[in-house]
């Protein structure tokens, strides 16, 4: 099963808000892709994720020690994929563990580990303005019935 749609933010907070209600929703398990260009609002939309899962941690992009796990609701196990060349080299990093499916992942660069990821995700694609505005493009793609339910209950929400 798989659905899909469109966002868009004005600013930073708008797309971290979006996080937050991502992460507000989540349910163990739950596996969020995040693509885009540097500068396109990954960090932030992850910084979300981890406020909707009451993480009081700072978070910050973990680019140079490739995941950071943060305590919350649920533990978020926050990922960057930017520095890796093959998706064989996040296995091998530990990156993705059976912890997780108690928790909630969240990796930037996700386009760089697609042979890796789960069937069953959400991915979130980000977007800036070609005129070098905060404003964002968001385009979604929920993967199986439990990311169904999470877009459903956090992006299609009035």
């Amino acid at each position: 099963m798989e659905d899909q749609g469109t966002l868009s933010t004005a600013a930073p907070e708008e797309t971290r808000a979006i996080g937050q209600a991502l992460g507000s929703h989540a349910q163990a398990g739950a596996m969020l892709a995040l693509i885009g260009p540097l500068g396109a609002g990954k960090t932030e939309l992850a910084k979300g994720v981890a406020e909707g899962l009451g993480v009081t941690s700072v978070v910050n992009s973990p680019t140079f020690v490739l995941m950071n796990e943060h305590v919350g609701r649920l533990r978020l196990f926050h990922i960057d994929a930017y520095r890796l060349d093959d998706p064989e080299e996040a296995v091998a990093a530990g990156l993705f563990d059976d912890r997780q499916a108690a928790g909630v992942a969240v990796v930037e660069w996700a386009d760089r580990l697609a042979e890796r990821l789960p069937a069953e995700r959400l991915e979130l694609t980000l977007v800036p303005e070609a005129d070098g505005s905060d404003r964002r493009h968001i385009s979604w793609r929920a993967l199986g019935t439990a990311h169904l339910r999470l877009a459903g209950d956090a992006l299609l929400e009035p």
